[in-house]
């Protein structure tokens, strides 16, 4: 932190420590973050620099609308699928295949999907069963 070269009479440096970094411990908390912002602008010649511009407004990655009509491929194919259960089939094979780490709101939907597909075979294993026997 507040490091200095002292140089002795017989020409050799040697590099001193300042005292409130030989005895960091005996200071307060606010005085160790002080001590840091200054020595930080120092060696920033004291010059900020800009972070985020007002006006470049830069979308984040879930700012962008789902696709299907916004509410995403899992809820659509689970809504649609009580009229074409094949969807509900099509959003368990992208829920298996880790579609949902494209976009994590795509989750919930293709999990409902998956989990009806299922309920809905299972029906038609237990129609089919009774139905020949």
């Amino acid at each position: 932190m507040g490091e200095t070269v002292k140089e002795r009479g017989d020409g050799s440096a040697e590099l001193v420590k300042s005292v409130a970094d030989k005895h960091a411990g005996l200071v307060r908390p606010v005085a160790k973050y002080y001590s840091a912002v200054k020595d930080a602008m120092v060696c920033g010649k004291g010059r900020y620099t800009l972070v985020k511009d007002v006006d470049e407004v830069e979308n984040g990655v879930y700012d962008k609308p789902l696709p299907c009509f916004g509410c995403g491929i899992g809820w659509f194919s689970f809504l649609l699928g009580f009229v074409f259960p094949f969807l509900w089939y099509y959003a368990t094979f992208l829920y298996f295949g880790n579609y949902y780490r494209k976009d994590p709101r795509e989750r919930a939907g293709l999990a409902a999907s998956a989990i009806t597909g299922m309920g809905f075979s299972l029906l038609l294993l237990v129609i089919v069963v009774f139905w020949w026997l």
